[in-house]
C-alpha cells in the first residue's frame, strides 16, 4: 500500500461548512505546510443516545452530500487520496464506543439487529458517494468498541459496501483493540487511533505487530494525535484533560511517535487527528492547548518526518 501522509480534515463538520472559503484556504494550507498526500473526510452521524436504534445523518448537524462531493474532488484536484469515514456520534455526549445492545434480541428492548440496520444504511450511502467521486479509501466507522464483537453484522456490512464501492475498504478500531476483532481478514487495510502514552509505543506496537502479521494485511493508523495541554503526552486521548499549555510535549509525542512506528515496516502510515476548517490565526497558536498543530512546533515535526519518507 502507498505510504499515507495523511490527516483527518474538517470532521464532524456542520451543513455549510465545506461552503465556506476558509474551508478551501485551511485544505490548501494543510497541504502545503505539512506536505500531506491524503485525508480522510468524517461525515457526521448521530444518534439520540447509546441504546438508540435509528443514525440521523440528515440534519443540519451533518455537511451536505454536494458540498461533501465538491471537497472530495477539489482534494483529488490538488493531487490527494480521499478516505470517507462515515462516524456515529450519540447527541447526549456518550462516546461511540458505548453503543451497546443484548447479545440476543428481546422484544420491546433496543435490538442489535435494528441498529444495524441502520448503521448499514448510514455506510452504505457514503460508500456510494466514495464510488461516485473515486475515493481511494473507505473505512466503514471508527471505535465502535462494543459493537465489533457482532462478528456476522460486520462481515456482512462490509460485504454489502463492496456491493457498491469498488476501492479499498478499511474500519478504525479504538487503541488497545486491535487484537481483539476476529473479521480483520474481511476487510483490506487494518487501521486503529493510535492515541498511546509516549512511553508505551515500542510496546503496543509489538502488541500490533502481532495482529498485522497474523492477519497479513496492510495498516496504518486511522487517527493519531497528543493535545498540547501538559501531561498530554501520558494521556493522549483524554481531551477533557485540564492543564497548562505545552507545545514542545505535544511535539515530543509526534517525535517519539515517528521514531517507534517507522522502524516497523507494517506500518503504511498515518492519518493524524485533526486539521479544522476554521483555523484560528497564527498569532495564537501558542495560547492553543488542542489537539491542533496549525502554527505549533509539532507541525514542524510532521513535516519534517513526512517529508522523510519516500513513497512507494
Amino acid at each position: 500500500m502507498k505510504f499515507i501522509k495523511g490527516f483527518t480534515f474538517a470532521p464532524f463538520a456542520r451543513n455549510g461548512s465545506y461552503l465556506k472559503k476558509e474551508t478551501y484556504r485551511s485544505l490548501d494550507n494543510l497541504k502545503e505546510r505539512v506536505g500531506i498526500n491524503f485525508i480522510i473526510l468524517v461525515p457526521n452521524g448521530l444518534q439520540d443516545t447509546p441504546q438508540s436504534e435509528e443514525i440521523c445523518y440528515t440534519s443540519n448537524s451533518t455537511i451536505s452530500d454536494t458540498e461533501l462531493e465538491d471537497i472530495i474532488n477539489y482534494a483529488k484536484n490538488i493531487g490527494l487520496r480521499v478516505a470517507i469515514k462515515p462516524t456515529v456520534n450519540c447527541k447526549n455526549g456518550t462516546w461511540r464506543a458505548h453503543i451497546n445492545f443484548f447479545d440476543e434480541d428481546v422484544h420491546c428492548e433496543p435490538k442489535w439487529s435494528k441498529w444495524f440496520a441502520s448503521y448499514t444504511d448510514f455506510q452504505l450511502h457514503y460508500a456510494s458517494i466514495a464510488e461516485r467521486t473515486g475515493c481511494e479509501m473507505f473505512i466503514a466507522g471508527c471505535e465502535m468498541v462494543m459493537a465489533e464483537r457482532r462478528e456476522n453484522e460486520w462481515r456482512k456490512l462490509i460485504s454489502d459496501i463492496r456491493s457498491v464501492y469498488r476501492g479499498v475498504v478499511s474500519y478504525n478500531t479504538d487503541k488497545y483493540q486491535e487484537h481483539n476483532i476476529k473479521w480483520w481478514d474481511c476487510v483490506d487495510v487494518i487501521s486503529s487511533s493510535g492515541y498511546y502514552p509516549i512511553k508505551d509505543w515500542e510496546k503496543e506496537l509489538d502488541r500490533i505487530e502481532k495482529v498485522v502479521k497474523h492477519f497479513d494485511k496492510p495498516f496504518f493508523f486511522a487517527e493519531a494525535g497528543c493535545m498540547s495541554t501538559k501531561g498530554s503526552s501520558a494521556v493522549p486521548n483524554d481531551w477533557s484533560l485540564e492543564g497548562g499549555i505545552d507545545l514542545n510535549e505535544q511535539a515530543e509525542w509526534y517525535r517519539v511517535m515517528f521514531e517507534s512506528s517507522l522502524k516497523r515496516e507494517w506500518v503504511s502510515g498515518f492519518a493524524m487527528w485533526d486539521w479544522a476548517w476554521n483555523q484560528y490565526s497564527l498569532n495564537r497558536a501558542e495560547n492553543d492547548k488542542g489537539y491542533d498543530v496549525y502554527g505549533k512546533p509539532a507541525e514542524k515535526v510532521i513535516k519534517k518526518y513526512y517529508d522523510m519518507v519516500v513513497e512507494k
